[in-house]
């Protein structure tokens, strides 16, 4: 740590607000009346992202202001005979008065919002990424089809045709727009509850099934439980079962970016209840002190299995732990499409253009269970789900946006739902027979054999893994009613 405090600058974080940001009323409710959050003195104006969206709509950021020199410098004293300590990390005020800091505001962070529910938007002239009819198009209708291939693929686990599977029911808005808003060269870090960022992608279907049953023609070759996808082809690296470890492998993956000056970002997600692993803390600030280009995106959907927010932490929320670690952060209404397109948007300007990590707080409500092995009812209410999946759905929200502006209607609606079509030069696959093709197909496909075990790691394998080959193989010979008939043992 010490040769880190030589090698780099020295930071002291100046946490503030936009200028002049205006916010409706109580950001849980997102209506009544104004609120102003005006710009705390000492702040440049310089340090305000030109491009940043929320500068006129209800948002905050966070800002830091990084000084030049850690180095002890002689103290000087104003004309108040004030003096600064000057202190590894930069100068430091005195004062007389004892005043703790305190450990919450008044009002919580409001949350940055472009449409209302009934798809209109919230104010005219609203600042926002434009998003023009094939881009909008293309995120319905792949928010469309993640709504039908979970709803399949959950039914195929509660049929015993797969083992486990996670749906992503009421945050189809946070996972596609968040695609939609990057590049293909951009790397994402999944927690488990991205499979949109994939059909963003390209990954089909197909694979995506394949994964799910772990048969010969999964990329992963049956090693992996289902849901932990991924694809090097399309820059996803493959879900890790442990809580929040992706997060200081992303610092490392962008400052890698940063090093070969790389014209792209790295992007984790984590979930609300990952923010209490202590890698949450890590990657955040390694990722702040070697200024790497990342987006840390938290999927926060008020629910970390059966623990609420409330009984987690007590902070405002996630987005308020950027501050910490001197991030540019901002809260972000998960079930609007435009907002997070906008956000997050800007927020990859931000870690490349400025070369710095954001934290991106989307409050989205997890409606349905945490995963199969989960019953939801059972700590929360029916009627709380049941409000969520009507009043507040992202699909239904961002569809009221799409056919307000003409690009939409009932027929396309039905045509989508129910077959293959072209749409606008764009051909959307999403036909639920041809799930039901690829949910059989992945079913009737043979499983990898027994080798692949032990392959992939080594070049060559170490000892005491031959022998556990050569134990198992036993093991099977002699018990095979024990083991499943489709496993080849070759």
């Amino acid at each position: 740590m010490a040769s880190w405090g030589r090698r780099s600058s020295g930071m002291v974080h100046h946490i503030k607000a936009l200028s002049k940001v205006e916010v409706r009323g109580k950001a849980s409710e997102m209506k009544g009346g104004w609120w102003k959050y005006p710009l705390q003195p000492g702040v440049a104006s310089a340090l305000v992202p030109r491009s940043w969206p929320c500068v006129k709509t209800m948002a905050s950021l966070f800002l830091v202001q990084r000084f030049k020199s850690s180095l002890p410098q002689k103290q000087v004293e104003d004309d108040d005979d004030d003096q600064d300590l000057d202190f590894p990390g930069g100068k430091v005020a005195y004062t007389s008065e004892m005043k703790f800091i305190s450990g919450s505001y008044d009002k919580r962070i409001p949350c940055y919002r472009v449409l209302g529910d009934d798809g209109e938007l919230i104010k005219d002239g609203s600042d926002f990424e434009k998003v023009n009819k094939e881009l909008a198009v293309k995120m319905y209708s792949d928010m469309v089809c993640l709504q039908i291939m979970d709803t399949f693929l959950y039914e195929a686990q509660r049929q015993g045709r797969i083992s486990f599977y996670m749906t992503s029911f009421g945050e189809e808005a946070a996972t596609i727009s968040s695609a939609a808003a990057l590049t293909k060269d951009d790397i994402i870090l999944p927690q488990y509850r991205e499979q949109g960022v994939l059909l963003w992608r390209g990954f089909t279907l197909q694979e995506i099934v394949n994964q799910c049953f772990g048969n010969k023609d999964d990329g992963g070759k049956g090693r992996q439980m289902p849901v932990h996808y991924g694809s090097s082809k399309h820059n996803f690296v493959t879900v890790s079962s442990p809580i929040a470890t992706q997060l200081p492998q992303a610092a490392g993956m962008a400052y890698s970016l940063k090093m070969d000056k790389k014209d792209a970002c790295v992007v984790a997600f984590i979930g609300d209840g990952g923010t209490s692993e202590g890698d949450f803390h890590a990657g955040l600030n390694f990722a702040a002190v070697m200024e790497a280009p990342v987006i840390f995106i938290c999927r926060n959907n008020g629910w970390a299995i059966s623990t609420p927010t409330s009984d987690q932490f007590r902070s405002d929320g996630v987005v308020v732990k950027g501050q910490a670690y001197g991030l540019p952060s901002i809260r972000v209404d998960g079930t609007d499409a435009l907002a997070v397109f906008s956000a997050i948007r800007a927020a990859r300007n931000i870690a490349i253009n400025e070369q710095r990590p954001v934290l991106v707080e989307s409050l989205a409500y997890r409606v349905g269970h945490h995963s199969t092995s989960d019953d939801s009812t059972k700590y929360r209410s029916l009627s709380e789900i049941e409000h969520w999946k009507t009043d507040r759905d992202p699909v239904n929200r961002f569809r009221k946006w799409v056919e307000l502006n003409g690009w939409w209607s009932e027929r396309h609606e039905a045509d989508l739902r129910s077959s293959i079509k072209k749409q606008a030069s764009i051909y959307i696959y999403v036909e639920k027979k041809m799930l039901l093709k690829a949910i059989q197909v992945a079913e009737g496909t043979e499983k990898p054999p027994l080798t692949e075990l032990f392959t992939d790691v080594y070049d060559l394998p170490p000892s005491n893994l031959v022998e556990q080959e050569k134990l198992l193989r036993q093991t099977v010979n002699k018990y095979p009613h024990d083991f499943p008939s489709d496993v080849s043992l070759h």
